[in-house]
């Protein structure tokens, strides 16, 4: 195992349960408490024993001994039962506290890096990984701290009345520690397994699910099905497997473990009979025999789960140590207007450059078209200029500064963007316009959406305004959820407006409404689009081509028809494609 790893998840281990320390401390004070009150009802129960031995008859002495024992075992019981309260109630605000440390560091990693895993990867350790290991946390603090400080105390106890005896009572806890660890040795990989195969079941089931219509319409259900019942067994088979080979060591370690008698009870009767020990401490060192197994027992009932956790705990800090988009906390030098220049701009996913010292300059208040055929790098441009990642090389200024030196939230206020690939989320649809401006009232929303061309269609759905959009906007077509995720932006009245092939989907009536209601809307304001139709940019003030990575050239549209081969090859089988439309 990666130690520089391992020390990494312990420190964080320290710092999620450093947020509710004060709980913790007190829970855990309160578990010494219980067990210690626990041990202490041996101790008079071994009292007991002894006074029987002499033949004392006295019922008062025994009542009083026995009212004892009550006593200490409810203060056993209530003190567990205050300790695990408040170290459940602490564990569930830690909780909540990698949640939101993670959400929050999805946020600021590189858009790259967060698409490297599917979002059923991040919803997992986020909402079920971390869930899983609140019961484990709850209790690991608390009862595993106290039950390892008190059997100490206890064999500190044991030392002192009979070195020997306390000694030979120990003879079984190796034998048995030993099985456990054989148990371990494989459980990092096995638990590593699940989560291997657990994901795969996951991505199947929602591929599956997310497909049907697909899937169907191919008449592909069976062998479809198929790779989802063979994802099933696989992720079945996995625990079965991890089961099947530890539980051998497991009973034979937690046979072995509470067996001290094994090796005590021989030489304490052999002491007794030869006079080495009497009667007395023979019976108090087997009855505190007893209450030191207990806490061996409760410790090592933890031993898998630490386990998991600390894979799990692993799985969070992986994230939380990844790069992060670099910015400052605090704005130092405010930009002068919204001009946006890119100065020699490098940029590659992974190890593959797909841009090749881009130089371009996006003038304040103008409209900018980038064209060019797939994968030439428009829409890479677009997300640059977004702060959607890092430039390799090179810079992007705004206004003047380097957008490196603009902190994120500040320059998420400069930039709307609506992309070809539009999320709404599970609210109303009033709600999820509103999201461009949370501080809107329901009258800019619904002016938004007339602005847009969406109050009509929004109008005619079953609750209006107040119609849940449903997981993903799934409740409505592709182009309704463009046209919402258009006015969301508008809403948002940022100063620099971004659409990536953002009417993709729209047929060409709405798409018209649409282009007119940006028209009004851009009036001081800086415009990026990219858009698959190029009738719809003939009127920018600068169109950009890209080839390859590359400024193949910029201009008007008549300076393009004139300079660029490629732009006019582009317009003549736009051209060409409208005239069939239209035919």
């Amino acid at each position: 195992m990666d130690k520089t790893k391992t020390s990494s998840t312990m420190k964080w281990l320290g710092k999620f349960i450093g947020i509710s320390k004060g709980s913790y401390i007190i829970s855990v004070l309160c578990a010494i408490i219980s067990v210690l009150s626990g041990f202490v009802t041996y101790l008079f129960i071994a009292k007991i024993v002894s006074a029987l031995i002499d033949g004392n008859k006295d019922m008062k002495y025994y009542l009083i001994q026995s009212g004892y024992i009550a006593l200490f075992w409810l203060l056993n019981k209530l003190f567990h039962v205050i300790s695990t309260s408040l170290s459940h109630k602490a564990t569930f605000g830690v909780l909540a506290e990698i949640r939101r440390l993670l959400t929050k560091k999805l946020s600021l990693m590189p858009l790259g890096d967060v698409l490297e895993e599917s979002s059923g990867t991040y919803k997992n350790i986020i909402i079920e990984r971390v869930d899983s290991i609140e019961t484990t946390l709850a209790h690991i603090v608390p009862e595993v701290i106290s039950n390892a400080i008190v059997p100490i105390g206890i064999f500190i106890i044991m030392l002192s009345i009979d070195w020997r005896l306390s000694l030979l009572s120990l003879l079984s806890l190796p034998v048995g520690a030993l099985f456990f660890s054989l148990m371990m040795v494989t459980s990092a990989e096995d638990f590593n397994n699940t989560i291997v195969k657990t994901k795969a079941l996951n991505d199947t089931a929602v591929e599956y699910i997310n497909g049907i219509e697909v899937i169907k319409a191919f008449s592909k259900t069976k062998s479809s099905y198929e790779k989802f019942v063979i994802a099933a067994k696989e992720g079945a088979d996995c625990f079965i497997n991890w089961m099947r080979r530890c539980n051998v060591y497991q009973n034979v370690g937690m046979t072995l473990l509470p067996a001290q008698f094994l090796s005590l009870l021989p030489f304490a009767g052999w002491f007794y009979l030869t006079g080495k020990a009497s009667g007395d401490d023979i019976v108090m060192i087997i009855v505190l025999c007893l209450g030191l197994v207990s806490p061996f027992l409760v410790i090592s009932g933890y031993m898998d789960d630490i386990g998991k956790m600390g894979i799990i705990f692993g799985e969070v800090t992986n994230i939380l140590e990844k790069d992060e988009l670099s910015r400052p906390k605090e704005m130092t030098k405010k930009p002068s207007d919204n001009t946006i220049e890119l100065k020699n701009v490098h940029f590659g996913y992974k190890d593959e450059e797909v841009l090749h010292g881009i130089d371009l300059t996006i003038k304040d208040g103008t409209v900018n078209a980038l064209v060019g055929p797939s994968g030439s790098g428009k829409s890479t441009i677009a997300k640059l200029v977004a702060s959607f990642w890092d430039v390799n090389e090179g810079e992007i200024n705004y206004g003047g500064v380097n957008i490196k030196d603009i902190p994120l939230d500040e320059y998420n206020k400069f930039i709307a963007y609506v992309s070809q690939d539009n999320y709404l989320f599970d609210e109303t649809v009033m709600e999820n316009i509103r999201m461009g401006n949370p501080s809107a009232s329901d009258e800019d929303v619904i002016n938004a959406a007339k602005t847009c061309g969406c109050h009509e269609f929004i109008s005619n759905l079953e609750n209006g305004y107040n119609t849940i959009a449903g997981g993903a906007g799934g409740h409505l077509s592709g182009g309704e959820r463009q046209r919402i995720s258009i006015a969301r932006a508008m809403l948002k009245n940022a100063p620099v407006i971004i659409l990536d092939e953002a009417t993709a989907y729209t047929d060409p009536e709405n798409e018209a409404i649409i282009q007119k209601s940006v028209a009004k809307l851009i009036k001081g304001k800086t415009l990026i689009v990219i858009a698959h139709r190029l009738s719809t940019i003939v009127s920018s003030d600068q169109i950009v081509v890209i080839k390859d990575g590359n400024i193949e050239s910029i201009g008007t549209q008549d300076e393009l028809l004139n300079k660029s081969a490629l732009y006019k090859k582009m317009w003549e089988a736009h051209i060409s494609s409208k005239d069939t439309e239209v035919a």
